[in-house]
């Protein structure tokens, strides 16, 4: 490793070599990474070669790189990388976070690198829209919030995009579900049960999601919609929709919502909402209960019973005038199975409920099917006769 006050010098020497490059852009010709060589030679040609080696990657990572951010995202382990300002840089491994020795020489630096991957995006933050969502080339996801909202310096948070989304039987290799778990999710999904997955932030929920959804028979065409796309998935028939933003000059916004009305006119078999945030809500409902079974979807939420609280709350949002009471009727109708997932204390995400909806006479309620209580998996039979004609549990489930 290099010694802080080498690597300090080298940083300041790169900063300042950049700068030189920007000035002479205009007239520069031939390759960036040639224009780049010819600058450090001739400009610090009295350090070694290593040094001089060093400090054309460091220029480079300044002028088209993420710049210290590149070591990181280069290790297919990091999960999310976290820059807290110029001088705290916070990777998750694993599940846990971990703070880093990579840091930034200045705000400006953290500045200079959120706008190189916003710039071809077509995306800007700035005093007056200090905060922003991207994602980048690979699909991985970014966050943005600078001054005067962040106060101790540009906030940057990346979200690595896994190319290949885990099946379900990864999921079981890694304990995030049981073997017997598995099985009657898969024939959830099969039998067209509507499936809604909770969890916190984190939890895992859309790689939850993205493995539910392998189940789905080929010969069935899905639309997926999303905020930003991660889901992936293995079939043949699949149209991915993505929302858009309004511009930098607040036109041209499409709205998650606007998507799932216009899937209904797409003859689609399932239709797979990637995270239910707000009155898309209410015309994802609809979908549900009116012919389009087997649908999956996410959504921000502490446990079953906060889930089906919160679909309520976003469908209300719509504001078209529809009394609770009706509301909450249509959840009840529409939704089938409600999964819950939690990152555990080590860092693990784990299925720790699967819940029936059921009708009562406030509206929907859930009844346990599954719950892991320390580390133990306890199972329920389905409370309705229906439902468990349509789910063949599996054998050798433990009755509480």
């Amino acid at each position: 490793m290099e010694p802080p006050a080498r690597a300090a010098a080298l940083d300041e020497l790169a900063r300042s070599l950049r700068e030189r490059l920007l000035v002479e852009a205009a007239a520069g010709e031939g390759d960036l990474n040639g224009r780049i060589r010819a600058l450090v030679e001739r400009e610090a040609g009295v350090l070694d070669a290593d040094a001089r080696d060093e400090l054309v990657t460091r220029v480079g990572e300044r002028s088209f790189g993420l710049g210290p951010l590149e070591a990181l995202l280069s290790d297919p382990a990091v999960e999310e990388v976290m820059v807290n300002g110029p001088g705290a840089v916070w990777i998750e491994r694993a599940g846990r976070l971990e703070r880093t020795e990579v840091g930034f020489a200045s705000a400006a630096d953290v500045r200079d690198v959120i706008e190189r991957i916003l710039a071809p995006l077509g995306r800007r933050v700035d005093e007056a829209q200090p905060l922003c969502d991207a994602r980048l080339s690979d699909g991985s996801r970014v966050n943005v919030v600078i001054a005067p909202l962040a106060l101790d310096g540009p906030l940057l948070t990346i979200r690595r995009f896994r190319r290949h989304g885990l099946g379900a039987q990864e999921l079981v290799a890694l304990d995030t579900m049981p073997q017997a778990l598995c099985d009657l999710l898969g024939a959830a999904v099969r039998t067209r049960l509507n499936v809604l997955v909770s969890g916190g932030t984190g939890s895992g929920k859309t790689t939850t999601l993205n493995a539910l959804s392998s189940f789905i028979p080929a010969t069935e065409r899905v639309v997926t919609i999303e905020d930003i796309a991660e889901l992936r998935l293995r079939q043949p028939h699949v149209v991915r929709l993505e929302a858009r933003p309004p511009s930098v000059e607040g036109r041209g916004e499409v709205t998650i919502r606007r998507l799932v009305r216009n899937a209904l006119r797409m003859r689609p078999d399932r239709i797979i909402v990637g995270e239910v945030r707000g009155a898309e809500a209410l015309d994802m409902l609809g979908a549900m209960s009116t012919g389009h079974d087997g649908s999956l979807s996410s959504v921000h939420a502490g446990s079953p019973e906060e889930a089906l609280r919160r679909v309520e709350t976003l469908a209300l949002m719509a504001g078209i005038g529809l009394p609770h009471a009706a509301i909450r009727e249509q959840v009840a109708d529409a939704l089938d199975l409600v999964v819950h997932q939690a990152r555990m204390a080590d860092g693990a995400r784990k299925i720790v409920a699967v819940c029936e909806v059921v009708r009562v006479a406030a509206g929907p309620a859930t009844r346990e099917v599954y719950r892991l209580r320390g580390g133990r998996a306890v199972w329920r039979a389905p409370l309705h006769g229906a439902l468990a004609e349509r789910l063949a549990l599996v054998e050798g489930t433990e009755s509480a």
